[in-house]
């Protein structure tokens, strides 16, 4: 049984002195896999040229000036793995902006492949630690937040590596407009207590659910990735959860 947070108070605005020291921040996962072909290399290198977003700049104060094309909204992307559900969303919606954020190499290669194939005008890219793009973002500045099939760390000894935890949901609630949402996808029970419980105690979250079945239905429009279709050929049962940001 998962022990329950402590309730925590939302950040509103991330000055250099509040932010945590990135000791604690620091990316865990993978930043390699298997070597990256010279076509992909070639790829990322022009890719991240053209989509890279430079956080040594300041942020605009309205994200849809990011873009090489108007949009009407914009959403980020946490840990987009090989940009399926990414390029899914971008392509269906181009008058959204989208942010995608992959600090695996390989991942965003694949991705850097795909728009080299169909460039999107509607998509920029942060191939570093998600924390820092998070807290370059300015306040209520997001539409909506995605954080599908997070690297679960299922040994207890490991939750502490979990994305979602008291400091990142202070991000996530300083950084989402009043009424946007928050999505998680995991098909690690463990992750989605911890989530559920998380974002309870944290307060500036409300969870969606009207009926037990909605947690294991997909998101509309919902493309799966292979990921997912792993997890459930090898038995384990995908919830998609839906918190608003009060």
């Amino acid at each position: 049984m998962l022990s329950r947070p402590e309730p925590r108070q939302t950040c509103h605005q991330m000055s250099p002195q509040d932010r945590p020291s990135r000791a604690t921040e620091a990316f865990f996962g993978r930043r390699r896999g298997k070597p990256v072909r010279p076509q992909q290399a070639a790829a990322l290198e022009s890719g991240l040229g053209a989509y890279r977003l430079d956080l040594a700049a300041e942020a605009p104060s309205d994200l849809r000036t990011l873009f090489e094309t108007e949009v009407s909204t914009v959403r980020l992307e946490i840990g987009f793995g090989g940009g399926e559900h990414l390029l899914h969303r971008a392509i269906e919606a181009p008058t959204t902006g989208f942010i995608g954020v992959e600090p695996f190499v390989n991942g965003m290669a694949k991705m850097m492949m795909a728009v080299r194939a169909r460039p999107l005008a509607n998509l920029r890219v942060h191939d570093d630690d998600a924390t820092r793009l998070l807290d370059w973002l300015p306040p209520a500045s997001l539409d909506g937040l995605d954080l599908l099939y997070p690297d679960p760390w299922p040994k207890k000894k490991h939750w502490k590596r979990r994305f979602v935890s008291p400091v990142n949901l202070d991000r996530f609630a300083r950084v989402l407009k009043p009424g946007s949402k928050f999505r998680f996808a995991s098909d690690i029970d463990t992750y989605v207590n911890w989530t559920l419980l998380h974002c309870r105690a944290h307060g500036a979250f409300a969870w969606q659910a009207a009926e037990a079945a909605d947690w294991h239905r997909p998101y509309e429009g919902w493309p799966g990735t292979r990921y997912e279709a792993k997890a459930i050929r090898e038995g384990r049962r995908p919830a998609y959860l839906t918190f608003i940001r009060k």
